[in-house]
């Protein structure tokens, strides 16, 4: 892995975060698989400000929520008091978390297993999910299953995938582009940020198949 591609300072932006991410389609995916039991315990991981974590714990789950980033958990911990809601949220890597509590199901959402770049990063977070699962206890994620086609055809231009107002005023404009390496099966995607009608910064990221 090129050490040089890994995910920036705005990516865990807040503001920008929430501003980006609204869609709540998989939340019908994750509401499938929830224990019928009310009482079961639910452990989110990579929960971020709480885009799905608010919503199971308003339809009366005991659920907790993991972030690495403060800002993201600052957030949730905000939405959730003006909800009224009483979340467990804690900040740890999910490689090396270690909570001493057995959950009946533990989650990864959002693609964010892509965040490890590492097999051996992968096999470290899934060893946690095992100690975390009570027996019979049930683990999800999603990740993205690349289409090679609309990969390619997205090389050829820098597309805008977000354009949007933050709740603290910033207009923030995103370009993407992309190149996908079929020796590693890596697809190397760059975030170009614009605040406010000028350049920020960008961002480099990687999905690996």
């Amino acid at each position: 892995m090129n050490s040089d591609y890994k995910v920036g300072d705005l990516i865990y932006d807040a503001n920008i975060y929430d501003g980006m991410n609204t869609d709540l389609s998989d939340l019908q995916f994750y509401k499938r698989w929830l224990p019928q039991n009310k009482g079961a315990r639910i452990l989110e991981l990579c929960c971020g400000t709480g885009r799905l974590t608010l919503p199971i714990a308003k339809d009366g789950y005991n659920i907790s929520g993991v972030d690495y980033t403060s800002s993201m958990l600052d957030q949730a911990k905000i939405k959730a008091s003006e909800a009224g809601l009483e979340i467990r949220f804690i900040e740890a890597d999910i490689r090396t978390l270690n909570l001493q509590d057995k959950y009946d199901l533990v989650f990864i959402p959002f693609n964010s297993i892509h965040h490890l770049y590492k097999n051996e990063d992968l096999f470290r977070a899934f060893n946690v999910v095992k100690n975390h699962l009570k027996e019979g206890g049930l683990f999800l994620l999603d990740c993205f299953n690349p289409n090679i086609q609309y990969i390619v055809e997205s090389e050829k231009v820098q597309a805008v995938i977000a354009e949007y107002t933050t709740d603290d005023g910033r207009d923030v404009l995103i370009k993407q582009t992309m190149r996908y390496e079929s020796t590693t099966q890596i697809n190397r995607i760059e975030w170009h940020y614009f605040i406010n009608g000028e350049f920020h910064s960008y961002e480099k990221i990687q999905n690996q198949r």
